[in-house]
């Protein structure tokens, strides 16, 4: 196990390069100059040719992404052009409340979805069964965004029950902070729910045909004794699975949440660092997001190792 992760972890390089690389590359196609968007339309082209050459936007670009990953590989990964904070400082500052919200929606997705589809299995074919997966098609259907303004529309204008926009820390106390935290986690962890009703009730409709299962009820073992005993762990692995993958997919979906909602997290500093032409933070961001990616698909494969005992990694 300990040799596998390793070598996981020395594949993971050339993916999070390649990000990297496509990333940067895509800001240099991108329409738009970081010096015009800084000294504003009045510049004058020499103005705008001294801050190119002292923000290294002179040079060629392979030798710009080379001098930013060294310095990246150092724990240095630049300062914003806009705000001129060190990219680390925002990144320190933004990412756990994008963290906190796609975990509690990942909470949310698993705490409805795979009970929800382990019941719709238990129960196939029954008016539960078409309901709840009606119900996951509606999820996996809706788009977040339009989701998001929905629920506004309901808790926030109609009932009054939780706030439109904007995010409460902790400080303030956990009732205001989880207030202000709901709306944007059902929003996001939506689609999650969806996904997982469809993958744990077609995971579990496979576990139940098969032979250990049949000798189990052979054995007057109780139905619901086989599936919470015997079947659980093995049809939770491609549950699991969609877990690792969509963790990366919620982080990139926070970016639309974050914005309907005003929440200070990773994803609405991205987006203004796109439409600021803020390479720096845009870079710093994808580094961070690749990494949580690759990482939660590392977890995924020990995972399994728990659910089967019987897979093992040589």
């Amino acid at each position: 196990m300990n040799r596998y992760i390793i070598n996981r972890l020395f594949q993971m390089i050339p993916v999070i390069f390649g990000v990297l690389l496509a990333v940067f590359l895509m800001l240099k196609f991108t329409p738009g100059d970081p010096a015009a968007t800084i000294l504003g339309v009045q510049a004058t082209p020499d103005e705008l040719a001294r801050l190119r050459r002292a923000m290294g936007l002179d040079q060629p670009w392979f030798v710009q992404f080379g001098i930013w990953l060294g310095n990246a590989l150092q724990g240095d990964l630049g300062v914003s052009y806009i705000s001129k904070k060190p990219v680390s400082e925002i990144i320190g500052t933004r990412f756990p409340i994008t963290l906190e919200l796609t975990l509690i929606s990942m909470l949310i997705a698993v705490i409805v979805g795979v009970p929800a589809g382990i019941i719709s299995a238990a129960r196939r074919y029954s008016v539960l069964d078409y309901s709840i997966t009606g119900l996951a098609l509606f999820g996996v259907s809706m788009p977040s965004f339009w989701f998001a303004i929905l629920l506004i529309l309901l808790f926030s204008l109609h009932l009054g029950w939780l706030p439109a926009s904007g995010y409460v820390g902790w400080e303030a106390g956990v009732i205001p902070h989880l207030r202000s935290m709901a709306m944007p986690a059902l929003a996001l962890g939506l689609f999650l729910v969806g996904s997982l009703v469809r993958f744990s009730r077609a995971s579990m409709i496979e576990t139940l045909v098969q032979d250990y299962v049949r000798t189990a009820k052979a054995k007057g073992i109780s139905r619901r004794g086989i599936i919470l005993g015997h079947a659980l762990k093995n049809a939770l692995i491609p549950t699991v699975t969609v877990l690792g993958i969509q963790f990366g997919g919620l982080l990139g979906g926070a970016v639309i949440i974050e914005t309907i909602f005003a929440f200070p997290g990773i994803g609405s500093a991205l987006l203004t660092a796109v439409n600021q032409r803020d390479y720096p933070v845009v870079q710093g961001v994808t580094l961070v997001v690749a990494l949580a990616f690759t990482f939660s698909n590392l977890l995924v494969d020990v995972a399994y190792t728990w659910l089967n005992p019987r897979i093992r990694y040589s």
